[in-house]
């Protein structure tokens, strides 16, 4: 798996608000058996949650999304399947909102 890879939420219980995955966790923790993400909110389900820092808006597949960092969560590796895209093109904004949660910076 690659950083910032972005993976369907097979979760039925919460896949409904949260469609897509945000993998964030760095590869040279690949023999972990969980991954850090970031669950992706389409923008029309949390408005008001686009905090610009926090929870930056980004695009994928055509779409817009909020990255809901205060959502972070471990969950097990073998939950993501084959990553539908990446958002590496955004990791500027991906490490500004984890460092603005973890710092306040």
């Amino acid at each position: 798996m690659a950083q910032f890879d972005v993976f369907k939420n097979r979760n039925t219980s919460t896949r409904k608000i949260y469609p897509l995955l945000l993998d964030v966790q760095h590869p040279v923790l690949d023999s972990l058996s969980t991954r850090i993400v970031i669950p992706l909110a389409r923008t029309r389900t949390h408005p008001s949650l686009s905090m610009e820092v926090l929870a930056p808006v980004v695009q994928f597949d055509e779409e817009i999304f909020v990255l809901m960092t205060p959502q972070i969560s471990a969950i097990p590796a073998r939950s993501l399947q084959e990553p539908v895209g990446s958002l590496a093109e955004c990791r500027t904004e991906i490490i500004a909102a984890l460092d603005f949660a973890f710092t306040g910076y």
